[in-house]
């Protein structure tokens, strides 16, 4: 596997090919947006769920385990000689050659992943435990940021619209009050929240321990390699959720679940006055360097993961650098990424391989990908995630 590794890497002169990387979901109602086959949305078994997200550039894997599907949530390398392999063992084998010496030493991984989440549905109000909590349970914080991809969005599902926190007033009595009656009636806790409309070519950034109910738009969703919830609402648009949703951040030594999720939650972001202000995130627009090549971070002002939308005008040739390590999706357009023939997908059938995905290693990203738009009409639009060696923030 060793050689096949490194056969591949230096056959894309620092860049993978990636394999498409499905995770089925067992509750809500798909946004079909994710240009599958219409056929193919219980392409895993019924018993599996409705295929619902797509990862990129995992290393991770989910938390909730797939006995027919061990790997789910992880993603596969197109090797060259056109078999597969992890990128989770790519990392492994190569270390900084592949990712960079800061997040090898610090992290000994690419400690960050993205995936598209496809609801017709609004997600249910719950939180992501910070790390001190997440750690009792194998687990660690998860960090997010949002992204609403225009050419994902032609429809706006059901409720465009996402809760953060609390309101003010509302007190700790009030909600454990709804944690307490979890599995007995429609606790409505969302009524002790405050939604905002969510709009394609918008951001925000989620801090772990900000209790959040994700609007109904496609999703692009940069975040930290882990896979924990704490849900707190048991009702979302008829569908009712067991209390295992709730407790799963829980330790088996706690005897007061109730308590024990109280204490987990963080109130004073909770009670951020001005959320809007802090976590909304309008693009941040970079110099032009060269003709026909935009660049814009999107998802950003936080330490572990940021997100850049990267924009080619039709016929142009540029050579995009960055300073770290990347994975990447075309959501628009089609030409040349480095060596391979790229395009974003217009329908593709679960199990086939696309040319829209790949992860770019520091060296290359440093020296630059060469990038081609051969469309003469229509620009080609690049969705990177990085990880903390690429922090960004607002002035």
């Amino acid at each position: 596997m060793s050689n096949k590794i490194r056969a591949t890497f230096i056959e894309g002169d620092g860049v993978f090919r990636m394999v498409p990387a499905f995770v089925p979901v067992k509750f809500g109602a798909p946004g079909r947006r994710l240009k599958i086959h219409p056929d193919d949305y219980f392409a895993y078994g019924a018993d599996a769920g409705t295929v619902m997200e797509r990862w990129f550039c995992s290393v991770s894997g989910c938390r909730t385990k797939n006995e027919k599907r061990p790997d789910q949530g992880l993603s596969y390398v197109l090797a060259a000689d056109g078999t597969q392999f992890l990128l989770k063992d790519a990392v492994a084998e190569l270390k900084e050659d592949l990712i960079g010496k800061e997040l090898q030493e610090k992290y000994g991984t690419f400690p960050v992943f993205a995936k598209f989440f496809d609801y017709e549905t609004p997600l249910y109000f719950h939180f992501h435990p910070r790390k001190e909590i997440a750690e009792k349970v194998g687990c660690e914080a998860k960090p997010e940021c949002y992204y609403f991809p225009p050419q994902l969005n032609n429809y706006s599902g059901r409720r465009s619209s996402t809760f953060f926190g609390f309101n003010k007033g509302v007190t700790r009595e009030d909600v454990r009050e709804c944690i307490e009656h979890f599995s007995d009636y429609d606790t409505h806790i969302t009524d002790m929240s405050r939604a905002y409309n969510i709009q394609p070519g918008q951001g925000w950034y989620v801090p772990a321990g900000v209790i959040h109910a994700p609007g109904s738009l496609l999703t692009y969703e940069p975040q930290w390699g882990t896979d924990l919830n704490c849900v707190l609402e048991n009702v979302v648009c008829g569908e009712v959720f067991d209390e295992h949703f709730m407790t799963d951040i829980v330790p088996d030594n706690v005897e007061n679940r109730i308590d024990y999720i109280m204490d987990a939650i963080d109130w004073d972001a909770n009670y951020e006055a001005d959320f809007k202000e802090k976590y909304n995130l309008k693009a941040l627009v970079l110099p032009e360097t060269q003709k026909g090549l935009l660049e814009r971070y999107v998802c950003y002002n936080n330490e572990f993961v940021t997100s850049k939308e990267v924009t080619i005008e039709p016929g142009c040739k540029v050579i995009l650098k960055d300073k770290a390590a990347y994975g990447c999706v075309i959501v628009q357009g089609f030409g040349k990424f480095g060596k391979f023939e790229a395009e974003a997908v217009n329908l593709m059938r679960v199990g086939d391989q696309t040319a829209d995905e790949y992860f770019v290693s520091k060296a290359r990203a440093t020296e630059g990908v060469l990038i081609e738009n051969h469309s003469q009409v229509e620009p080609m639009v690049i969705l990177q995630h990085f990880g903390p060696d690429n922090a960004v923030y607002r002035d």
